[in-house]
């Protein structure tokens, strides 16, 4: 157990800094043979680290198959008929925004151009061009300044600034486009954060969206940053902000598991002492969370995300039956926090994984004893 006990002392010193990642990944290969945590996650058919997916939380196949031709080709049509098919107020809808503004984005960031080469994302500039009515077009637009600006600009200078009010003005362009789209509003939301919104004036954007999509998981994840307290509100407020939609959560909704986010918002703030990751505050938010998960659709979109969230804390706890159960739905795909914080999230996927495995192995089980 010492070993769990060491890993969290470091996690907690700053847990998404490579170094950090680096000493606690050396914990697990300094195991020796015949030790429990030398426990081998392959033999639960688990994938290999290498193969992990960390574009994505879960599965989609529409969404993967779109983005490959895009890519390949650099023609935007099949981006644009598939949000145009995929449900405005959806979940899925908000996620494939994502998606394409964030493949442009890494597709610049590798390949920014020059005199002889086309730069990165071209598709997207072309999309906005050939479909300036598109509102999907328009929604990726403003999605991906949002991301430029978090990814290349420091927050609080001028050039982070002058790009969050581009994807101001974007949001507001692709809300007069599909005036009932909550997705043009969620994506202001980082603004809202970045560009330090008065409360007043994120508390009408909110009421926006509410009206909208009033149980929309991605929002409430979105509009939880600007209430925590490195942003503009305080703990409380971001607890009480979860809370909330938690309360009012309806039945299947996996807004139930808004407390645990809100309390993985301000882990870093949290002195660690021994017992923690069992206290009344965690463990009555990691029971709302897999009341959540119960409760809601197997193809809900935003499930993936709780459970990963759920492996990251049941792990902590030693949970390790309940975080092994949560793998089996999740493994292969690690695009989601808390990993996407990690500059290699499949990394830090795979430590949590084989302390899980090694936990439980430890307790007495097998693969044969895991319920699949």
């Amino acid at each position: 157990m010492e070993i769990l006990w060491v890993l969290m002392a470091v996690v907690m010193l700053g847990f998404v800094v490579l170094p950090v990642l680096r000493r606690r990944r050396g914990m697990i290969e300094q195991v020796p043979p015949g030790h429990p945590d030398a426990a081998d996650p392959a033999d639960y058919g688990f994938v290999r680290q290498e193969e992990l997916d960390v574009r994505m939380p879960g599965p989609d196949q529409d969404l993967l198959d779109v983005l490959d031709l895009v890519q390949r080709t650099q023609d935007h049509r099949a981006a644009s008929q598939l949000l145009a098919g995929t449900e405005a107020a959806g979940e899925l809808r908000w996620q494939r925004v994502q998606a394409f503004a964030g493949a442009a984005s890494l597709e610049l960031a590798r390949r920014p151009g020059g005199v002889s080469e086309t730069p990165g994302g071209q598709w997207l500039r072309v999309w906005r061009a050939e479909a300036p009515k598109d509102a999907g077009g328009a929604a990726v637009h403003a999605e991906f300044l949002v991301q430029q600006a978090w990814r290349t600009a420091t927050p609080g200078t001028d050039d982070f600034r002058i790009i969050m009010e581009e994807a101001k003005a974007a949001c507001g362009e692709a809300a007069l486009l599909a005036p009932g789209d909550p997705i043009p509003y969620i994506v202001e939301l980082s603004v809202a954060r970045g560009l330090a919104y008065p409360r007043e004036e994120f508390e009408q954007l909110w009421l926006k969206i509410l009206d909208r999509a009033p149980a929309h998981m991605g929002a409430h994840l979105a509009a939880l940053h600007y209430w925590c307290e490195k942003w503009h509100g305080s703990r409380e407020q971001a607890m009480s902000f979860a809370e909330a939609a938690a309360a009012r959560a309806p039945q299947g909704s996996l807004l139930s598991a808004m407390p645990l986010f809100a309390v993985f918002e301000h882990l870093p703030e949290v002195n660690l002492v021994a017992g923690f990751y069992q206290s009344e505050v965690v463990t009555k938010a990691i029971h709302g969370a897999l009341h959540a998960v119960h409760s809601a659709r197997a193809d809900d979109p935003m499930l993936a995300h709780v459970r990963h969230m759920l492996v990251f804390f049941l792990v902590r706890g030693e949970r390790w039956a309940e975080a092994m159960n949560q793998l089996l739905h999740i493994d292969g795909h690690v695009g989601a926090l808390p990993w996407t914080l990690s500059p290699d999230p499949a990394a830090e996927f795979a430590v949590y994984r084989a302390l899980a495995v090694a936990g439980y192995e430890a307790n007495g089980g097998s693969p044969a004893t895991l319920p699949h």
